[in-house]
């Protein structure tokens, strides 16, 4: 991956913003569009930038699509993505994100892991999903 394909991703703040998070973990559209608070079709339009320059990958999970980070990324994204991650400690922006992040998925900086329920849509551990297309914790 060129050096000008990283630096274009990142110049734009919501673009920069979605890579700090996915850091975290594979999320679905919607965790992203609560976190930025944006539309879900401003944040799937940067997704969308950003997975045609090879930043970040998909794939789906039933009706949610699920984005991550490279499994393979460049020496060069890594890099980046590393110093990113070094800067975004002091950047109360960022740290805002990665709260909301936390208190939206209910888990203390565990990765998130998508599997199939028994209706065949994807759940996360311990959670499901209410009729708003919203997280709610599953009753236990």
């Amino acid at each position: 991956m060129s050096l000008v394909k990283i630096y274009e991703c990142l110049c734009d703040e919501t673009r920069l913003r979605i890579i700090q998070l996915l850091t975290r973990g594979p999320l679905c559209v919607c965790h992203l569009q609560g976190v930025l608070g944006i539309p879900q079709a401003r944040v799937s339009q940067h997704l969308s930038y950003l997975r045609e320059r090879g930043m970040v990958e998909n794939r789906r999970e039933g009706t949610w699509m699920i984005y991550s980070l490279p499994a393979k990324p460049s020496p060069e994204l890594s890099r980046h993505l590393a110093c990113l991650q070094d800067c975004a400690v002091s950047d109360k922006r960022f740290q805002g994100d990665l709260k909301k992040l936390q208190a939206a998925l209910g888990l203390c900086g565990e990765p998130v892991r998508f599997q199939a329920s028994a209706s065949g849509s994807p759940t996360r551990r311990g959670r499901s999903r209410s009729s708003h297309g919203q997280d709610a914790h599953a009753t236990k």
